[in-house]
């Protein structure tokens, strides 16, 4: 991500470990749109430290709100891609963590056999939490009810 940054007229930029990177995101790069790329990063530094407004600027947020500002996300699509990749991966690897974590308090040895849907669910409910714990009891009650018939009321 650094060697995005704007900062310096993109001084840290590497265009072989802003490849690297791409290569992760698969679905999004083909092979093809890799030497595309490669092709674009090239023009995309060049043009970027040619132009004052982008000079001024440090951090991959506002290089993202400057190029769509300047419609230089029309001309640079693949390297506009990969910077909104690179602006969410803190967010996904913050989330993958506490997915994680939680994982590990939910599925402890006492219920290890707990298959894939109910630990999903229960994962769900324990990381959204603050969500659920807005829901009145007697809402979900009520849901339940009237779902099937039940041989005792709640």
């Amino acid at each position: 991500m650094a060697y995005l940054d704007p900062k310096k007229s993109f001084s840290a930029f590497d265009m072989s470990k802003l490849i690297q990177l791409a290569k992760f995101y698969q679905f999004e790069f083909s092979p093809v749109a890799l030497i595309k790329l490669e092709s674009q990063l090239e023009n995309f530094v060049f043009d970027m430290r040619m132009d004052k407004k982008f000079s001024e600027m440090s951090g991959i947020g506002g290089l993202a709100e400057n190029m769509v500002a300047t419609r230089k996300h029309i001309a640079f699509p693949l390297v506009y891609l990969l910077v909104k990749l690179s602006s969410i991966l803190p967010i996904a690897t913050a989330t993958m963590k506490r997915t994680f974590s939680a994982m590990n308090i939910i599925k402890s040895s006492l219920l290890n056999r707990m298959g894939d849907e109910l630990l999903n669910d229960c994962l769900v409910t324990y990381i959204e939490r603050d969500v659920f714990a807005s829901i009145d009891n007697e809402v979900i009650m009520n849901r339940f009810q009237l779902m099937k018939n039940r041989q005792r009321l709640l």
